[in-house]
């Protein structure tokens, strides 16, 4: 992967002028091919994804203050089509993921150039990590510090994603636990932003949840922004809220905004009607509650 000092760029290129982020997650590969299966019945093409995903940005871009997209269906064109007036974020994860099973375990995709994802226009790259408490766990971090490491000599803000799940025949789980530990070890290694999912799935009154991401924003010590896989859409909003109460920056989010549109008829029609007014209104609870990224 090629590599070259350039000017540190600053997370206002993600960030609303409130200093807050609500971002847009389009990086979703064969888990979006799932939901698809799941809403038509069918496994569709690579190019059934590729259109979505163009649409996504195309529609629900402009309103978004950072846009993440994968290679494979759709980087080049969002860049080259100047889609999305936000920040644009390029995933640089590889994913361990059977057709019809979850993502297991990730690296670093060696065929994303940095530099060349720079002058197409991206400003910061995204890592997906899978923190499990297992014989890999060193391995892992060495892996996330080397991201940090590549994106700080390409010019590019590095966004850390952690996800914890249980190690292979554990018999018992703490989720916020493992989600506060996995930010402590990940979120150390300073990248520019740190993604994390929201403790206890959302799935709790927002005083609970606030509770629950204070002890996480104590774990971190760069600006975050929440997730949304494994939280039900119609919870989403509060948790955002409990999170920038208790110290986030705002989200990154795919699911919680689009995922009622895979397979309509009418793709814009439906990101129109639907995600677009979702999107506002959790920009709206950014503004309003976000720790501003300038006072982390």
């Amino acid at each position: 992967m090629t590599t070259q000092q350039t000017t540190t760029p600053t997370l206002d290129l993600l960030a609303r002028p409130s200093g807050g982020f609500a971002m847009v997650a389009m990086d979703q590969r064969e888990s979006l091919r799932q939901m698809f299966t799941a809403a038509l019945g069918e496994r569709v093409g690579d190019d059934r994804l590729t259109s979505f995903k163009l649409a996504v940005a195309r529609e629900a871009g402009p309103y978004a203050s950072g846009f993440l997209i994968d290679q494979d269906y759709g980087f080049g064109q969002v860049a080259a089509g100047r889609m999305v007036p936000g920040g644009l974020i390029v995933a640089v994860d590889s994913l361990e993921q059977e057709p019809d099973g979850p993502v297991e375990d990730t690296g670093i995709d060696e065929r994303v150039d940095l530099a060349a994802a720079r002058e197409a226009g991206a400003v910061a790259a995204k890592l997906l990590l899978i923190w499990r408490d297992d014989e890999r766990r060193g391995r892992r971090l060495e892996i996330a510090a080397e991201f940090v490491r590549r994106c700080a000599d390409a010019g590019l803000l590095s966004v850390l994603e952690g996800v914890a799940k249980p190690a292979a025949g554990a018999t018992a789980f703490d989720g916020p636990a493992a989600i506060r530990e996995a930010a402590r070890e990940l979120a150390g290694l300073r990248p520019s932003l740190y993604k994390a999912q929201v403790p206890l799935g959302g799935a709790a009154p927002e005083e609970r949840l606030a509770e629950e991401c204070g002890r996480l924003d104590a774990m971190i010590p760069v600006p975050w922004v929440v997730l949304s896989q494994g939280v039900e859409r119609d919870d989403f909003p509060a948790a955002v809220r409990a999170a920038c109460r208790a110290g986030a920056s705002g989200m990154l989010a795919g699911r919680a905004i689009w995922s009622d549109v895979v397979g309509a008829e009418d793709v814009a029609a439906g990101l129109r009607a639907r995600s677009v007014p979702r999107l506002q209104r959790l920009a709206a609870i950014v503004d309003e509650h976000a720790r501003p990224w300038t006072t982390r």
